[in-house]
């Protein structure tokens, strides 16, 4: 069977074909490269607002995408909730990935285990951890440790529990190895550190069992950071950037072009991820290639494949509470992203992918240097500044300032339509999301960025690790409780 699931990746994946770029790839690629140039060179051209041109693409091209997720959850504020799936009941079951992660493991099980609809199997696929996760899962939950590439039997305290003992040699890898242990029709994957609402996993098997044609599908995520005073600023930002992101994963599934599905919770058809070749580990965001890969297959093989985003999934889930750390995070992602943008690059302006190739992709063109656009006129900036160019403050203050309105308007508006969407109230409140507004251009963005130019460096030397952060968060989410 392994050998079966790396051959489907092979076929699947356009990583391993020799082939030229396409014409329209080309242009859109080259026309993002060429227009950063330009704005570049303005800055020794031009004086005024026209030397500050990067940051000018920079405000109006996000500014135009904000337009866009508004025009597009525009129809939430009449949002009709899911009726309930009919009598073709899919059997579900959940996948943790843990490496490590004993701490967490308790919080992340007893979350699942106490479902209004439980999964119908749950298997641990512990990736070679030397922690106390062996111990754990022995004296805590009767289960027997199997011999290293052994699924064990059920635990005899909780039946739809089993560990799956590997070797350690990644995150894709452990995945694939539950995939093909695990038989249910649906396959949620969870990470070790993310802790589900009550009734997420009934929101998952409800969209599984009443669409035919969907093979992913995400819940949505807020992020929980240490109790420290960094960590609570850390949340503060994250808390609106997930909303904002959430929104936006909303916006495209309105054009039938999500790509994002967050792997710390998600939901997957098996039969399709077992035809597509499950999850590949040499990719350092392995949940983002693989929906490339999904919806490459299905228009290749002409099947009516779809992806959602479920308001109904919810959960949380760690998240970096210091700069370091996210840094790092954001380094691994971005690298990631521009692994898969690379990858997939044939499917940038094809047509046959509707809205996905024509609008999506191109747009994530743009998202490979948008990072170096934000750095670009703030050095830009700075350097005009230092050197005496006073002439550039009044037109950019002037841009600056009303950017900021508009994502103060935008960020009241999230908040607003997220709470509609989910139907629940959130931490997120209306005037700390002003504050955000305010705070956020000269600090969170800025780590972003800088988190994103590191991703770059990533990118060309070829480097992947599955990282490490340190658990605490989500602990002490659960306690609280």
């Amino acid at each position: 069977m392994t050998q079966s699931l790396q051959h489907a990746l092979l076929v699947s994946s356009p990583r391993f074909e020799s082939r030229t770029t396409p014409l329209p790839s080309i242009l859109i690629h080259a026309t993002v490269f060429l227009l950063w140039i330009g704005t570049f060179a303005c800055a020794f051209i031009f004086g005024g607002a026209l030397a500050w041109s990067a940051g000018i693409a920079y405000v109006a091209y996000d500014t135009v995408l904000l337009g866009f997720v508004f025009l597009q959850t525009l129809r939430l504020v009449r949002v009709t909730r899911a009726v309930p799936c009919g009598p073709e009941r899919a059997s579900l079951g959940v996948i943790i990935a843990a490496h490590n992660e004993a701490v967490v493991l308790p919080t992340t099980l007893g979350a699942l285990l106490s479902q209004s609809d439980p999964p119908d199997a749950i298997i641990v696929a512990d990736d070679g951890s030397t922690d106390a996760t062996a111990e754990l899962l022995v004296a805590q939950y009767g289960l027997q440790a199997p011999a290293v590439g052994e699924l064990s039997r059920p635990s005899t305290e909780h039946p739809a529990l089993r560990w799956l003992r590997l070797s350690h040699q990644g995150k894709g890898s452990a995945l694939n190895a539950a995939v093909l242990a695990i038989q249910t029709d649906t396959v949620v994957t969870v990470d070790g550190d993310t802790l589900l609402e009550h009734s997420a996993l009934a929101a998952v098997r409800e969209a599984f069992s009443s669409e035919a044609g969907l093979v992913a599908a995400t819940g949505i995520l807020m992020p929980v950071c240490s109790d420290s005073l960094s960590g609570r600023v850390f949340q503060w930002f994250q808390t609106y950037e997930y909303i904002r992101n959430f929104l936006s994963r909303y916006a495209w599934m309105q054009l039938d072009s999500l790509l994002l599905i967050s792997g710390a919770f998600a939901g997957f058809r098996r039969t399709a991820l077992l035809e597509v070749g499950g999850f590949d580990n040499d990719c350092l965001v392995e949940d983002y290639e693989l929906i490339h890969r999904l919806r490459r297959h299905g228009v290749v093989h002409g099947l009516c494949w779809t992806t959602r985003v479920l308001g109904g999934a919810r959960a949380r889930t760690e998240a970096p509470g210091s700069i370091g750390p996210f840094l790092r995070q954001r380094r691994r992602w971005f690298g990631g992203f521009l692994q898969t943008q690379y990858w997939y690059r044939d499917m940038v302006g094809d047509r046959r992918y509707g809205w996905l190739g024509t609008l999506m992709l191109p747009i994530k063109a743009i998202d490979t240097l948008q990072p170096i656009y934000g750095l670009t006129a703030l050095f830009v900036l700075l350097g005009s500044l230092a050197t005496g160019r006073f002439s550039i403050i009044v037109p950019v203050s002037a841009i600056i300032l009303g950017k900021i309105a508009i994502d103060l308007a935008f960020h009241l508006w999230s908040v607003q339509i997220y709470r509609i969407w989910v139907g629940e109230q959130t931490n997120a409140r209306l005037g700390w999301a002003f504050l955000a507004a305010l705070a956020e251009p000269f600090s969170f963005q800025i780590l972003r960025h800088l988190g994103a130019a590191w991703g770059w460096l990533i990118f060309m030397t070829g480097r992947k690790t599955w990282g490490k952060q340190v658990r605490v968060g989500v602990v002490d989410s659960f306690e609280a409780k």
